[in-house]
């Protein structure tokens, strides 16, 4: 090979050594998405979930107002629940909607007035869970346990473990059952210092059981099994994720990201469709 030819093949390999790999978890494509853009009152959202049906609900992390919507549809219907504030997340437990502020306060009302301008039976818990910054909330579909995972905790501090707490319903009230863990060690983007998870949304595959957390700092969705043992960490494409901070799976095991505005011309939500 001449001097020309291995300056091309130094060249080359230089740049596939500094390329970044992408992967996806099995059974999705994380660089196709569908994308849905969203209307400006939805720049901010961040958590996502659904209800049974096709209809989208989502928070917007100014406002205490839950939002939902049929994806593709320009119509965008709201329910007022509570004061300014930063929400983060949401799930359907026990017939309510249950969002998640980002200080572990936690707000619900019934589903069924969502169809209402404002919810008029809401229901608050504040200290429920450990003083912390939290993010990421999901709700069992047919037990309506709900877990909290948190994003910046004491007790997780100088760890490399994430803290989640497990809540059930005792008639009309919510109580903290457990607390558990889930351990990031395997995070080794960058070994010159220690590496936190931080999630920003919580999701169960319908199809696998297995957890998938988002984390928008990171750049990152971890699947973990259903001990909350990792078995997969996935990066995501800043192209593509410029700020993600929802996701959820409808009934047939579609997998759905929201991205805040950031630097992108909107806000949207991602479809994933499931390879069959």
């Amino acid at each position: 090979m001449n001097k020309f030819g291995m300056l091309l093949f130094s060249l080359a390999t230089a740049s596939c050594m500094g390329q970044k790999e992408y992967t996806s978890p099995a059974g999705y494509d994380l660089s196709r998405p569908e994308t849905f853009n969203m209307p400006v009152i939805l720049d901010e959202i961040s958590g996502i979930t659904f209800a049974g049906g096709d209809s989208l609900y989502a928070v917007q992390d100014e406002s205490g107002t839950v939002f939902h919507f049929k994806p593709g549809s320009k119509e965008l219907a709201a329910t007022k629940f509570g004061k300014k504030g930063d929400y983060e997340d949401l799930a359907v437990s026990n017939g309510h909607m249950v969002i998640l502020r980002s200080d572990g306060s936690l707000f619900a009302f019934p589903v069924n007035e969502t169809a209402l301008n404002e919810a008029v039976s809401v229901q608050e818990w504040k200290k429920l869970v450990p003083e912390g910054e939290y993010e990421a909330l999901y709700a069992d579909p047919v037990s309506g346990d709900l877990y909290v995972l948190c994003k910046q905790c004491k007790a997780d501090k100088k760890t490399s473990q994430v803290t989640g707490y497990l809540l059930q319903w005792s008639g009309s009230e919510l109580a903290v059952k457990s607390a558990f863990t889930l351990d990031a060690a395997t995070l080794q983007e960058n070994k010159s210092k220690k590496n936190t998870l931080k999630p920003s949304a919580l999701a169960r595959n319908p199809k696998t059981g297995e957890w998938y957390v988002l984390s928008s700092v990171n750049k990152m969705l971890l699947v973990a099994d259903p001990q909350w043992k990792v078995i997969g960490m996935h990066a995501l494409k800043p192209s593509l994720y410029a700020q993600p901070e929802g996701i959820a799976f409808d009934k047939a095991g579609n997998l759905w990201i929201s991205n805040e505005k950031n630097q992108a011309a909107y806000g949207a939500v991602l479809k994933f469709a499931r390879k069959q």
